[in-house]
Order: structure tokens, then sequence, then C-alpha cells
């Protein structure tokens, strides 16, 4: 009897232990809801082990792997896609709504501006040792704002002129013709000679070289063409100063330059898309062109020079294309946003599409360099990389105005002297501005 007594006491101990058990399981927590935003403009990205050739898509494909294994909460990733000319719309209008970017994946240039409004987070916690070694000094100088580091460099893009070899042979330039894959650079006196030659003897409704003003889409082009007469473009605290001799000679080259026929008819009306397209059909002598888009081209028909110089080495730009995490008040969300861009870079796969320009990561140039594109060639020039921003703030609000002058230039309601002197007070006031309203994250 005592036996049978132990037996039941025994099961009425293992009951209740099951009972305690399957109520705590019952009563977990179920994990947060968790929507996280990325947004992204128009870019192609490449991977010789996939078929994907957008970042939309491969953020999609991470979004989903990402959301699989997370633990921290139930997130569900949404990617949005938007055009760079309405980047306002889908940026800075939708601040402070269910709407709004939690993760921005884009170009430097644009996304500088963002860190000024105080709603972007460093990133300074995501960032290992590793990654400390692994991405290169400049681009963590890039993405950095008073030491802290507000964007996570991905690849650069370096951009240089492209000219179109088979109307430089049509119209007798072949000795200015380098070798296939080679970034070339022509002395100011054969700047001239090249312009002047194809203006001559390129078919009527074909020109030389782009030039365009009717937005601000390319103006980073533009500016650089305005070092060509030996200007720093900026003064020592980084503001624009063209209004100087060297500055002033530049605005009057391209003045002079249009009056010649080395530009298209009514480029101060044309945007840079029209200019591509002129230049697609064989209308165009000389383009720009950057590292991601140089090799859809036939470049035994294409070749790449530097924007022109004083000293014949020329100019190109680079910038940096990253990750930045917006702050929107919601600490779930947040911590999602920084585990993600953590996961991205975490994953060999991911970090490989960065071949489609110069990758931020030794350890992916080392794995995909067979696959990028120039990459000698690219990384050799970049000793003739120049500043376009000088780290400024408020740069759309230098862009709005930029171009505008340009336009005026090229039209001839301003001088080279006055456009100088405009373009000095007007982007330097928008700088000003982007100072006196700067704040950024605490």
């Amino acid at each position: 009897m005592k036996k049978w007594k132990q037996i039941l006491a025994g099961g009425l101990i293992l009951s209740l232990l099951l009972g305690v058990l399957s109520g705590c399981t019952a009563k977990e927590p179920e994990k947060k809801q968790t929507v996280l935003t990325i947004k992204v403009p128009p870019l192609t990205v490449a991977n010789a082990n996939t078929d994907l050739t957008d970042m939309y898509d491969v953020l999609i494909q991470a979004g989903k792997e990402f959301a699989a294994q997370y633990k921290g909460a139930d997130v569900t990733v949404n990617v949005v896609k938007f055009d760079y000319l309405d980047e306002d719309k889908y940026i800075t209008d939708c601040f402070d709504t269910e709407n709004a970017a939690d993760i921005l994946f884009e170009g430097y240039f644009n996304m500088a501006g963002y860190i000024h409004t105080g709603r972007v987070v460093p990133l300074d916690d995501l960032i290992t040792d590793d990654m400390k070694s692994d991405i290169d000094r400049a681009s963590w100088e890039m993405s950095q704002i008073n030491g802290k580091t507000y964007m996570l460099p991905y690849y650069s893009l370096q951009n240089t002129m492209c000219f179109n070899k088979n109307l430089f042979r049509q119209c007798g330039l072949d000795q200015y013709i380098g070798e296939d894959h080679q970034i070339q650079s022509w002395t100011p006196e054969e700047w001239e000679t090249i312009l002047s030659t194809l203006a001559a003897k390129l078919p009527e409704m074909s020109y030389p070289m782009m030039m365009y003003a009717k937005n601000d889409q390319g103006d980073t082009h533009i500016m650089t063409l305005l070092r060509s007469k030996g200007s720093s473009f900026f003064d020592e605290k980084g503001r624009f100063h063209l209004n100087t001799e060297e500055g002033i000679a530049a605005l009057q080259w391209i003045a002079d330059s249009y009056s010649k026929g080395y530009f298209p008819a009514s480029c101060e009306n044309l945007e840079i898309n029209d200019c591509v397209n002129l230049f697609l059909n064989n209308q165009l002598a000389i383009h720009m062109m950057n590292s991601a888009t140089t090799d859809s081209l036939d470049m035994s028909a294409t070749g790449l020079v530097n924007f022109p110089s004083m000293d014949g080495k020329g100019y190109n730009t680079s910038f940096v294309t990253g990750f930045q995490v917006f702050d929107n008040g919601d600490e779930a969300k947040l911590k999602a946003a920084k585990d993600f861009v953590s996961y991205f870079y975490a994953n060999e796969e991911l970090m490989d599409y960065a071949q489609i320009g110069l990758p931020a990561s030794r350890a992916t140039t080392e794995r995909t360099a067979d696959h990028i594109f120039m990459q000698e060639a690219y990384t050799a020039n970049t000793a003739n990389t120049v500043d376009f921003t000088a780290n400024n703030p408020n740069w759309r609000g230098v862009r709005d105005v930029f171009y505008t002058h340009i336009h005026s230039l090229l039209t001839g309601t301003k001088t080279p002297k006055e456009t100088a002197e405009a373009i000095d007070a007007d982007c330097n006031a928008a700088i000003d501005k982007g100072w006196a309203d700067s704040r950024l994250h605490d």
C-alpha cells in the first residue's frame, strides 16, 4: 500500500511539474512585430556567382534571409526603390511618418546631408576590429563626421570621362587613342586640339563633348571641369572659391567652348540623360562614365580619360556608396535595422555584390578580384581623385543653386566673372545654412 502511495505521489508531482512547464511555455511573450523600411535608388551591382544585378533585388533577398533567422523580433523587411529625381519625396518628405526610411543604401554625397538632421545614428558600435582593418582608410574618412561613422562603406565608384574611339578615328584623331582598358590623360593643348578637330569634322547634329544645365543631375562633373584651369574649387575652410583668376578662367573656357561648337546645341536645356542618349547614339564624342557602367560598354570602341587639368595628369572623382541607419523613435526597430546591417556585412555572398565598383572591403576585393572591371587601372587612378564635396552639409541645397548659374553662363545672361561671384555667394550661403541647422544624433 505504501508503494502505491509513493507511485501516486510521484505521479502527482510529475503532473504538477509538467503543468508548470506547460504554463511557462504558454505564457512566453510573443516576438514584437517590426517592419523595417529600406530605401534605395536605382543602383547596379554585380556578383559573378548570381544573376542579380540590381541592389533592389539584392536587398529583397537579404531582407528575407535576415528575417528568417532573426531572433530579436518578428521582422518584415520592406524594400522601396525610388528615382533620384524623387529623392526628397521618398526621404525627407517621409520623416516622422510611417513611411520613413529605417535604412538607406545610396551614395554618400546625397546621404551626407541627412546626417545633419540628427536622425542618422552613428554605427561605430557595429564596427569590429576586423572591419576596421578590412575597410580602407579613405572610405572610413569619407563616412565620418567629428570622428563618428554615420555610414558603413560598401564600394566606391570612380568617375572619369569616356570617348567614342570610332568618332575619333573618323576625325583623324587616332594618335590620341590609348590602349584598351587604359585611363588616359591629355594635356590642355591636346584637349583643345581634340575638341577643335571634332567640332570641324564631326557630321551635322553630332558634337564633341557633353554639357548640360537643365537640373542638378550630373552637376558633379561640371564642378570637376571648373578645376581645369588650376582652381582648387574650395578654400582652406571647404567653402566654394571660384571667384579667382583660375575659377573665372575655367568658366570662360566653358563659355568659349560653347561658342566654338564644342557642346550640343541648346545644352543649357539638356540634362545628363540627354547627353547619355547622344553618346549611345554616336552623336557625342566625349561624355562621362563611372566604373559601374563601363563594363557594359564595348571597350574596343570606348576609351577612358580623366577630366582636364593644367598639369596634364587629369582629375577624377570618387564617391562611396553604403548603408545609413535612421532613428525613427522606435528602439526595437532601430536595433533590428542595425542588426540587419551587421548581418549584411557578415555575409560574404552579399558583400561580393560590391564587385560592381571598388569594394571598400579588402577581403571582398581579394575574393572577387578576377571579376572587378579594370581594378588595377581604377586603383592606380585614385592618385588623381579630387574631393568634390569637402564633406559640407546641405549639399542638396548647394546643388539646388549651382546648376542655375551654369545655365545663366551658357545662355549668356551672366559673364564668367558674374557667374563665379554668384556661385560662391549662393553655394556658400547653402553651406552656411547647413552648418547653422546642423545637429548630429546623440
